[in-house]
Formats: C-alpha cells, structure tokens, sequence
C-alpha cells in the first residue's frame, strides 16, 4: 500500500502554535520534506520530532517532487513542511501535492497557522470577499500587477519583505490613491504590531525605522472608509 503524504502547517514565529496533531504526525511519518533543514530542524529540535529530514524548496522542486512520490508508493509516509506557515501559500509544496494525486496517493491536510488568515482575522476591515496576491513581481510586470489589482471589489492581501515596504506601499498610493490598509508586522513574535489607516499614513509610520521582519498589508476595496 502507498503511503500517505501530509501537508503540515508550523509556526510563523511563535513555536507554541504548532497543533498537537502537526507533532504526533511530523513524529510518527517516515520523512519530512522543509524548505529549509536548517530552520525546521529548530522547530524539530524543540519539540524532540527525530524523523529524517530532506531539503524540499523551488530550486530542486520538480527533481525532488518525483523522488517522493516514489518514496510514497513504496509505502513510506511523508509531511512536507514550509519555512513557517502551511505549505502551498506562497511555499513550494504545489507540485508534490499535484504528483501524488495523479499517482492516487492520499493527501491529507493538517491545518495550523497561517500568516494570511490571522492577518485577515486582526485587520480591522472587511474581509467577506478578499483576493491573496502573495509576493507582487519586483520589477517586470508589476505595473500590470497593481492595474489588474485596482479592479478588484475586494481586499488584497499582499506579502511583503522589510526591504520592499515602503517602495510598496508608495506604489499603493501612486496606482490606488490614498487607500485603507491594515499591516502586521512580525505576527506571533516579540515585537509584532498591527497598523490601521490610509497608505499614506502607514507610509510615514514605517519610514520611522520600522521596517524589520515581516509583513502583510491588506488593502481595503477603492471607496472603504474609516469613518
């Protein structure tokens, strides 16, 4: 019989949140595919998980995809893991997961933390209908990015590194005008916060050397208010 392949969600930064039922199962699978070894094996080590680990990421994705799912119809059981987060969501995991309900093996989720579902559940603005944009293009393409974004009757949630931030949310403002946004920083570590206000209020908030760690902005639909 194959074995069973589980798509685990760990944390994003507090090493709390990992659900007991992402424990006993990255304990009791065979091998476990992260993104990083080296970040995971922090996560492993505190939890005393001493399954084998295999480096599984975007640059070895499609090699490494065919050699588990051979892993798997021999009967091994295998999680794949993130850097933080579900696997999947702006991660590598896709192709895996693709290939191995082709082959008939069983893909089985096991739900945690994730950054865009706490960002969307601490913002502060609707979000019944929202549309996740992940990562905007650095540089080719982004322009066509923002004018297709500007349509949408929904909140974007965008992902954003400390280095980006503020050239971002300039964009928002430039493309957009001056819109709602909520961002989170840092979310479930020491020195997370949350921002709530127009783009060109954030703008002058995080230009003030606060652009360390991690974000997600979220954008209210053109005509929200605060009022």
């Amino acid at each position: 019989m194959p074995g069973t392949l589980y798509v685990v969600a760990t944390p994003i930064g507090n090493l709390a949140d990992l659900t007991f039922r992402a424990e006993t199962t990255l304990k009791d699978v065979n091998l476990i595919a992260a993104e990083d070894t080296r970040t995971s094996r922090k996560l492993l080590h505190h939890y005393k998980i001493s399954t084998p680990v295999i480096s599984y990421h975007d640059k070895n994705e499609i090699n490494q995809a065919e050699k588990l799912v051979n892993k798997l119809n021999s009967g091994d059981s295998i999680a794949v893991i993130a850097d933080a987060g579900t696997p999947c969501i702006s991660d590598p995991g896709y192709r895996l997961v693709h290939l191995a309900k082709k082959k008939g093996i069983e893909v089985i989720a096991i739900p945690g933390p994730s950054a865009l579902t706490a960002a969307l559940s601490v913002s502060g603005i609707p979000t019944d209908h929202f549309y996740f944009e992940g990562f905007l293009p650095p540089k080719k393409g982004r322009k066509t990015r923002f004018e297709l974004l500007e349509t949408l009757p929904a909140t974007v949630v965008i992902f954003e590194s400390p280095q980006r931030v503020l050239r971002t949310l300039r964009d928002i403002q430039q493309y957009w005008g001056n819109r709602v946004v909520s961002i989170c920083r840092e979310l479930t570590k020491i020195y997370e916060e949350t921002f709530l206000g127009t783009v060109i209020e954030a703008e002058n908030y995080f230009s003030k050397s606060k652009t360390k760690g991690e974000f997600v902005i979220l954008v209210a639909k053109k005509g929200y208010t605060l009022n």
